[in-house]
């Protein structure tokens, strides 16, 4: 017994996600979760210049068409 009261409390709760306007409030995600606001890490740009240097060629490359025989 009480079962259909639950089945019909997550019926509800699966349509409100898949036909909700998309929206995720992530502040209060994080709140609920119990985690603070992390700030992106800064992403380092720097190339082993030696490594450029040696596939630079490949760069450019550009294969032979083998369908044109």
């Amino acid at each position: 017994m009480g079962r259909g009261r639950a089945k019909a409390k997550q019926v509800k709760v699966a349509r409100q996600l898949k036909y909700n306007g998309g929206h995720t409030d992530l502040d209060r995600l994080s709140d609920e979760l119990g985690v603070s606001p992390v700030q992106p890490a800064e992403i380092d740009d720097s190339y082993d210049d030696e490594l450029v240097d040696k596939y630079a060629d490949y760069a450019d490359y550009q294969p032979k068409d083998s369908s044109a025989g």
